[in-house]
């Protein structure tokens, strides 16, 4: 940013101070129905726009963006001023812009007991704007908020962590307590909030903390250990307030001067339904969880069935089918273990690759010594296709070990190339090649062909390597996820 404009040089902490007044600004502007614009100083002792935010409860001033604009003069004045002073100043008569005109103030950002930027707050006085209580005692929030920026109290040392949904705001419902946690004046959308959960109409002059602790207490639900904190006050953070009727999101903003407790501005939002939705979801994951390790736990059954079966079985032919048909199980089991374990339906292919691939060389029948190698990666697949891209990256090991090893000592590498939806696959082996004349019609070859077709999108072939060896190569059309 300094270079892009030619700004002084700031300090560490200054910057950081900055980025957090930017970053938490909306709920000022909000508060002050007024557009926020932060000024810092130029190298050629100037003043330049680096930053600007309009207000979401009544109308913006600035029609264009002013960032990368350079103050004028007369509003170049006071910004020297007040970055000198360190004082807040407000213009003693409007600024005219267009068919409306505009009052400013102009407040130091103070960091350490330093003014690094200027701030400014301006307001149409022509513009068509909210003339009632509510107006009033939120823009007087606004100036404590100003006024504690010239003392360095804020933005605050620590901000709550609040995620998008369910993040309070001044249109949400704002509400002002004292110095002792008691409730001084209420907006209309705060004051639906607060019924939502079970509050009683009258509220004013009572100490909030008190009110909704009994409240909660009486539906002998555990009380949140940060709600007085937040009710009372006292720090900067959030909460959440979940009664049998509904649930709603607290933030508080402490209002100081010096070490002096002054009260506090309380944002609260209606959560009720977005956190009804959270739960039906929550719920349905763990269904579909749930269903993945009953079937994880019954392939692995029916495995075991087949291990049984097969150890009883003196038929070499019989026996051989069991262990195929028991590989093939244990492959997909592998796929649903996988599955139980995330919320998301897909897999890490890389990862189950390596288990798939391990699983089919130890049980392929062969008296020889392969090892499965993977190059490349296969990335994220959806469900669907893990299941069938597992059982053909299995059949495939199993075919190269059992007819490319042929007993003898070799290597399995399995080479992935993932772009976008399209994933290309070879199996090489470095044994021997397929005859000629081969049909290719065997059951683990057919079945391959079926779930890359189907399945996947795509196509298989078999060739030989000039110096000895196969490549199966498979090219498939997977979810790009």
């Amino acid at each position: 940013m300094g270079e892009r404009f030619n700004l002084l040089p700031v300090s560490a902490s200054e910057a950081d101070r900055l980025h957090v007044l930017m970053a938490d600004w909306q709920i000022l502007a909000d508060l002050a129905m007024a557009d926020l614009v932060l000024w810092m100083p130029t190298k050629d002792d100037r003043f330049v726009a680096v930053a600007q935010c309009r207000p979401a409860t009544g109308q913006t001033v600035h029609l264009d963006d002013v960032v990368g604009k350079h103050a004028s003069p007369m509003r170049r004045e006071r910004l020297r001023q007040t970055y000198a002073e360190g004082k807040i100043i407000s213009a003693d008569s409007p600024r005219w812009a267009g068919t409306y005109s505009v009052m400013e103030t102009f407040i130091p950002v103070v960091v350490d007991g330093h003014t690094c930027a200027v701030m400014s707050r301006e307001s149409g006085s022509g513009l068509s704007r909210i003339a009632n209580m509510q107006a009033q005692w939120s823009a007087s929030a606004a100036d404590l908020l100003c006024q504690m920026m010239t003392r360095g109290e804020y933005p605050y040392d620590v901000a709550p962590t609040v995620g998008t949904l369910g993040a309070p705001r001044v249109s949400d419902g704002i509400m002002l307590v004292d110095g002792e946690g008691r409730l001084s004046e209420i907006s209309p959308n705060a004051f639906s909030c607060l019924r939502r959960i079970g509050l009683p109409q009258d509220l004013k002059g009572q100490v909030l903390a008190e009110t909704i602790t009994d409240l909660i207490s009486k539906e002998a639900d555990p009380v949140e250990e940060t709600l007085a904190v937040v009710v009372m006050g006292r720090a900067s953070w959030v909460t959440e307030v979940e009664t049998r009727l509904g649930t709603i999101t607290l933030r508080a903003l402490p209002l100081t001067n010096g070490k002096q407790r002054l009260g506090a501005i309380l944002l609260c939002r209606d959560v009720t339904e977005m956190r009804r939705r959270e739960r039906e979801m929550m719920s349905k994951d763990a269904t579909i969880r749930e269903i993945h390790h009953r079937v994880k736990n019954n392939l692995q059954t029916v495995h075991a069935l087949l291990r049984m079966q097969t150890r009883r079985s003196d038929n070499p032919e019989v026996k051989s089918a069991l262990q195929e048909a028991g590989r093939r199980v244990g492959t997909i089991a592998k796929v649903h273990d996988v599955l139980s374990q995330t919320l998301d339906e897909t897999v890490d292919f890389d990862k189950l690759a390596k288990e798939v691939l391990a699983l089919a060389a130890s049980m392929a029948s062969f008296e020889g010594d392969a090892t499965a190698k993977i190059e490349g990666s296969f990335g994220t697949v959806g469900a669907d296709a893990a299941s069938a891209l597992s059982v053909v990256l299995s059949e495939l090991v199993t075919n190269a070990v059992e007819h490319g090893l042929e007993g003898e000592r070799g290597t399995i590498l399995v080479r992935a190339n993932r772009d976008g939806a399209k994933l290309h696959v070879e199996v090489i082996n470095d044994g021997k090649s397929i005859p000629e004349g081969a049909t290719m019609t065997g059951l683990g070859t057919r079945i391959v062909q079926t779930l890359v077709r189907g399945e996947l999108g795509g196509a298989v072939e078999w060739s030989n390597l000039p110096h000895g060896g196969t490549v199966a190569t498979v090219n498939a059309v997977v979810d790009d996820v």
